[in-house]
């Protein structure tokens, strides 16, 4: 996963309050076991209307979303945190998001920002002409104009976001430390270390993984 620091430049001005997982992405798109490509259908019903906002050329390549309330709501689909991260975005404000959203938008590198709707009102207004920034070293939305919104993001995902670790990633970082553990299982208790490999031979004879 990409490290996250700052996340700088254009902002799709939206602000559409109670956008479910279906219209980030439709569940016709979720027969892909693949990530690539999923940005094509992501908002595919807005898109579909005249002069929207996801394909307007004086947004194009934007890496912010301006939403409105509750925003990822509906089911748990991972895709729709895979289109978003696809088409380009790397961070969502809001004034609030479904739970299961935030945690997969985490996941998948993506900063999900709590801001007051006064403060995603005026961040739509600005961003219909100018950049916005999403900072993660100082905890704050800023704008061109001085305007300056300050945001909390629970202190282990910020960390996760800023080093660019995913679950995996996580897991490979501890390597050395799980290593260790193992061999020092295996030293004091060697009879476990049997009965782990024994089981390993158990399952190719039957075939299970």
């Amino acid at each position: 996963m990409e490290a996250v620091r700052k996340v700088e430049g254009r902002a799709y001005p939206w602000g559409a309050s109670n956008i479910d997982t279906d219209i980030i992405i439709p569940a016709h798109w979720l027969k892909t076991t693949t990530r690539e490509g999923l940005g094509k259908g992501a908002f595919e019903s807005v898109r579909a209307q005249p002069g929207n906002v996801f394909d307007d050329p004086r947004y194009a390549g934007a890496s912010v979303l301006v939403a409105g309330d509750n925003f990822g709501c509906g089911s748990s689909r991972e895709h729709a945190a895979w289109a978003l991260a696809d088409l380009g975005i790397k961070a969502v404000i809001a004034p609030s998001f479904s739970d299961i959203f935030s945690g997969n938008a985490f996941k998948n590198g993506i900063v999900p920002v709590v801001l007051p709707q006064e403060a995603v009102d005026r961040l739509v207004e600005v961003a219909r002409t100018d950049e916005v920034t999403v900072d993660l070293e100082t905890m704050t939305v800023t704008t061109p104009y001085q305007d300056r919104f300050a945001f909390d993001l629970d202190p282990f995902r910020r960390q996760c976001l800023m080093e660019g670790l995913d679950e995996i990633g996580m897991t490979l970082a501890q390597d050395t430390a799980i290593s260790k553990f193992e061999a020092g299982m295996a030293k004091d208790r060697p009879w476990l270390a049997v009965e782990t490999a024994n089981e390993g031979i158990a399952f190719e004879a039957t075939g299970r993984t």
